[in-house]
């Protein structure tokens, strides 16, 4: 028999006990330094670093020691403002010290930085921190005049409040940047094209056949970026270990698809734009010896990272497997998917292996809800009544009477993405010592849910909890019941069972894997709740899921 979920509204006293033994602010030390350093992204695995870095300003001169050894170093940008490092040989679950330099002269304190378990360690517990839609320019207006994101300051009090409570890794899913060219240029709302074209005229224009790294492209690209993710994260993350996901905004595109145009796949264009936006802001995922080599986006020239697929390995006690549902989908029909073949042989393969105690889907595009958008795994489209047959994603709040059906086709949508959807969910639920779990981003809400069947598939004797970790920069006019006409709900097909509805809330969620159990803590915040309330927010929900036989 399944063990049964135990969830609580947990505030107050109860909640600050339980979490309180934590407590270690390491992002938020008073006393350090960051000198000229404007942000650090460090990735790591049992054996490696990969960090990002930027500057406030240029230098053809930077030095990481790592124990007073060097780094391999490249420049990433013309300038000489943004680098890469690259630490391979190192020993598991072992804190090193890092200092950065310009020729002797220090460019910011040290700072220590801590390498994974091996994986075949025993390991007691680990904490993550997850959240999505990051990214958005501070002061952007949407129709009526309403704030398309949150200020920095809020967004920054979100995490110091989720980075408060140490944890052992950060993945942030999803949308770290927001500057759309042909949904935003060309979308079917006029206002929309005016507000989107004045902000493109006092900001630029890519030159979309010339490189984004050099000229005009690099500069319009920091210019967009450096608010967006460099003055989010600034120096928070330098010590814990980060997994920056894509979705379809880190392509410079919505997922839509009109008479007009399909955004996805991604055109060169797209591509070369988001490899250029991770090579200078955030690291790519390392090499894992259980992750073929040969899936799509990995990159040998800087070896073998992978900018779309990769996993969380810690010790014996955790796994998660991380993967892009935009970058590689695919417009095949019944043979389509949001992620490739040889990605889901992957996926299949670490699910059905069951090597570690727990383990996690974290795809960017979530599993278990719908909001009627064109790129989901469900073939659900919001519809009004005087719709035709075949609908095209693009109601809003605005539009009456509207409702999430199946009995409408949903313009350019793939069968095989459903077909796809199926096969992975059948695999987790199908673990034998293992909880199906899974973490996603994309949907500017929060909440959980546990798939009981979905279609033909009883997936009762293993539910999957689907977790949808909550947006950092959301605000007026980026929740689902405005920009698209409806909170996001179970899709046709599907029994959800759900402690109330998603929230449409900023909010972060904190997961700390035990041997015998996983607890899902949701922390959600939004008006009329005061700003200074973000600085000790508590879990408003607490989840726990133990595994099928344990």
């Amino acid at each position: 028999m399944t063990a049964p979920d135990r969830r609580s509204v947990i505030a107050g006293a109860a909640s600050a006990a339980a979490l309180s033994p934590l407590l270690i602010p390491l992002a938020r030390t008073a006393d350090w330094s960051p000198g000229v350093v404007r942000h650090i992204a460090p990735t790591v695995s049992a054996s490696a670093f990969r960090i990002k870095i930027s500057l406030s300003r240029p230098t053809e001169n930077v030095r990481l020691l790592v124990d007073d050894a060097p780094a391999k170093a490249a420049r990433s940008d013309v300038e000489g403002r943004f680098w890469r490092f690259q630490i391979d040989g190192l020993a598991p679950a072992q804190t090193y010290r890092l200092e950065l330099k310009e020729g002797r002269r220090a460019l910011c304190d040290p700072w220590p930085l801590r390498t994974f378990p091996a994986p075949d360690a025993e390991v007691q517990r680990f904490r993550l921190l997850s959240f999505t839609c990051a990214g958005g320019l501070e002061g952007a207006k949407s129709v009526r005049g309403i704030e398309a994101f949150r200020p920095l300051a809020i967004r920054q009090m979100l995490l110091d409040r989720g980075l408060s409570f140490a944890p052992d890794a950060v993945i942030a899913n999803g949308d770290h940047i927001y500057w759309d060219q042909r949904a935003w240029l060309e979308h079917p709302n006029a206002e929309i094209r005016r507000l989107s074209r004045e902000a493109y005229d006092r900001f630029g224009y890519f030159d979309r056949v010339q490189s984004v790294i050099g000229g005009a492209n690099e500069d319009l690209l920091k210019r967009l970026a450096d608010p967006q993710i460099a003055e989010l994260y600034g120096v928070r993350l330098r010590s814990t270990p980060s997994f920056f996901v894509r979705d379809d905004h880190d392509y410079f595109e919505n997922d839509d698809a009109t008479a007009d145009f399909v955004t996805f796949p991604p055109d060169d264009f797209q591509i070369r734009a988001a490899n250029a936006l991770q090579r200078l802001y955030y690291p790519e995922f390392l090499p894992d010896p259980t992750r073929p080599v040969g899936l799509s986006g990995v990159d040998f020239s800087e070896g073998a990272v992978s900018t779309c697929f990769g996993s969380l390995r810690f010790g014996k006690l955790f796994e998660a497997a991380l993967y892009d549902c935009g970058g590689y989908l695919t417009l095949k029909g019944d043979h389509a998917g949001l992620v490739p073949p040889e990605v889901e042989a992957w996926l299949l393969a670490r699910t059905r292996t069951e090597d570690t105690r727990h383990f996690a889907h974290i795809p960017s595009h979530p599993m278990g809800w719908s909001a009627g958008k064109w790129r989901e795994w469900y073939p659900d489209v919001v519809a009004a009544p005087g719709d035709g047959d075949v609908v095209v994603s693009t109601h809003g709040a605005a539009d009456a009477n509207l409702r999430l059906t199946n009995q409408r086709a949903k313009f350019f949508w793939q069968r095989g993405w459903h077909a796809q959807h199926q096969r992975l969910v059948q695999a987790l639920s199908a673990q034998k010592q293992r909880a199906a779990l899974m973490l996603s981003g994309d949907l500017h809400a929060i909440g959980w849910g546990a798939m009981r069947q979905s279609g033909d598939l009883d997936l009762s004797a293993n539910p999957v909890r689907t977790v949808l970790s909550g947006p950092i920069s959301t605000s007026g006019a980026g929740w689902p019941t405005f920009a698209r006409g409806t909170l996001p709900q179970a899709p046709a097909g599907m029994s959800l069972d759900q402690n109330g509805p998603v929230l449409e809330k900023n909010g972060f969620t904190l997961i700390d894997v035990e041997r015998d159990r996983i607890i899902v803590r949701l922390f959600a915040w939004r008006e009329p709740d005061p700003i200074a309330a973000i600085a000790t927010l508590e879990p408003y929900e607490t989840l726990e899921i133990r595994p099928p036989h344990g």
